[in-house]
């Protein structure tokens, strides 16, 4: 637990001095992901990560952008796991399939989220950052589905993040970005299952699962 600690404690001041970019962290302290956790989520055909930084898009929305990201020691790839404002859980309680969570970004604070707006490249659902610590709403709220028969959501496992206003999966694809975030590709929201709505949890601080006993 104490290295657990030490970690969370490097990657918070990592945020807050930003000169450099960070190690990757990988702490080996719990195989579920759990409410609190800090992960870099990993789309599962391309290999990139979540991203996202202070850049607006400049259509749409015009809200903080999400791309995905090709290399793994960027510390702008690093979201916080959250449950819905209002709900009851605690840091290390463990996320059973179906739960609707909130992943924060860490650097900037603010949420992953989507809405009707038409994405850049390909005009599927745009998907932002928006909000902050005191600013959040169910554009943020995304349903875990488990792919195969697990109960929990595990590191390494394949999931879909369904969007709950719109219906829309998280979903990303081989289209680039040619200007401003060149060679990050697009991160959208759309409508049907398929191969590239898949993603894993990949890089992070794990909090061990509470026990309830």
């Amino acid at each position: 637990m104490a290295l657990l600690s030490l970690a969370l404690i490097a990657i918070v001041g990592i945020f807050h001095n930003f000169a450099t970019a960070p190690p990757v962290f990988a702490v080996e302290e719990g195989k579920e992901v759990t409410h609190g956790s800090v992960i870099k989520l990993q789309h599962e055909r391309t290999k990139f990560r979540l991203h996202s930084h202070e850049v607006p898009y400049g259509s749409g929305s015009q809200q903080q952008s999400v791309t995905g990201f090709p290399g793994v020691e960027d510390a702008n790839s690093f979201w916080i796991v959250q449950s819905p404002s209002g709900t009851e859980f605690q840091q290390g309680d463990a996320i059973p399939n179906g739960s609707i969570v909130r992943l924060q970004h860490v650097r900037t604070h603010k949420w992953l989220h989507s809405h009707l707006h038409q994405s850049p490249i390909s005009g599927n659902l745009e998907v932002s950052a928006f909000g902050g610590d005191e600013q959040s709403d169910s554009g943020d709220h995304w349903k875990l589905e488990i792919e195969g028969a697990g109960s929990v959501w595990l590191r390494d496992q394949k999931i879909r993040l369904r969007h709950v206003d719109t219906n829309g999966y998280l979903h990303s694809h081989d289209k680039k970005y040619s200007r401003i975030v060149t060679g990050q590709q697009e991160v959208c929201g759309f409508s049907k299952k398929t191969s590239e709505n898949i993603w894993s949890a990949a890089e992070g601080v794990y909090f061990p699962a509470r026990s309830t006993a």
